[in-house]
């Protein structure tokens, strides 16, 4: 009678461990090598809390997840904050830029071994010498006089000319916010981070996009960043472009379909 139950509850044991295999997503993604480290950089008029219906899904999913600070200053200092944090992590890194961000981590990257792969959501993928604000496309709701949608704050130790740009509310609710409730949006509003106007224009360096594998999540209803844009500047770095009908706040307003396809991209690095 013990042998029996000893034999019974070995096989339990063995059923358990089985199933409890192939419910777990982290058990049944582990056959490649280390699982690499997400890293989210927000944009201009967010900060990193914008991806956390992004980051909950990730954690829940066992995935390794981190959401430094962008200063939004200057697009240079910015990057080198961000490469800097890389360059703590260990292991093999997934980058992930939304907006503004996506110029960053382009810069952030080069050079970094650790970084496997590109996800741009909604994002500027810029060239060398190339400047965040025109490649936002000729039909962007930011391709008007700035005093139409920005407010301009001045800031401490400003170089000569330069300030904090805030989206106006009309524009933060219709055109940065599009798709996004119209509650949430009024809250959100409050608390857009500001970028500077010389962040806006400052030439990008060498792309990481050259070198790296990329992956694009392109809105198809943004207005901040044209379709025409995005799809120009993920064409030109080889991405693999996925195409969701949402505005500017995809990662907000469709956070599943932008999950997916970084998952696909860390699959595709290991």
């Amino acid at each position: 009678m013990h042998l029996r139950r000893t034999r019974f509850l070995a096989v339990l044991g063995a059923v358990l461990a089985v199933l409890i295999a192939a419910v777990t997503p982290a058990a049944a993604s582990d056959s490649g090598g280390p699982r690499p480290t997400v890293v989210l950089v927000h944009g201009a008029w967010a900060d990193g809390s914008s991806w956390s219906k992004v980051t909950s899904r990730l954690l829940d999913d066992g995935y390794t997840v981190r959401v430094p600070p962008n200063p939004l200053r200057n697009l240079t200092t910015d990057a080198a904050t961000i490469r800097d944090f890389l360059s703590t992590l260990s292991g093999p890194i997934v980058l992930v830029g939304h907006s503004y961000g996506g110029a960053v981590i382009t810069n952030a990257a080069t050079g970094n071994p650790n970084v496997k792969a590109l996800v741009y959501v909604d994002a500027f993928a810029p060239a060398e010498g190339e400047v965040v604000f025109p490649l936002a496309g000729a039909d962007s709701a930011l391709a008007v006089p700035p005093e139409n949608v920005f407010d301009f704050v001045p800031y401490p130790g400003a170089p000569a000319g330069d300030v904090d740009l805030y989206l106006k509310h009309d524009t933060f609710l219709t055109s940065f916010a599009s798709g996004v409730p119209r509650r949430q949006a009024e809250n959100l509003y409050p608390s857009q981070r500001p970028l500077t106007l010389s962040a806006g224009f400052t030439p990008s360096g060498p792309p990481a996009w050259a070198t790296i594998p990329s992956w694009y999540v392109l809105g198809t209803k943004d207005l901040i960043i044209t379709p025409d844009a995005q799809n120009f500047m993920a064409t030109r770095a080889h991405s693999t472009i996925t195409r969701i009908p949402t505005g500017h706040l995809g990662l907000i307003t469709d956070p599943d379909a932008i999950t997916k396809v970084i998952k696909t991209a860390v699959r595709a690095t290991r």
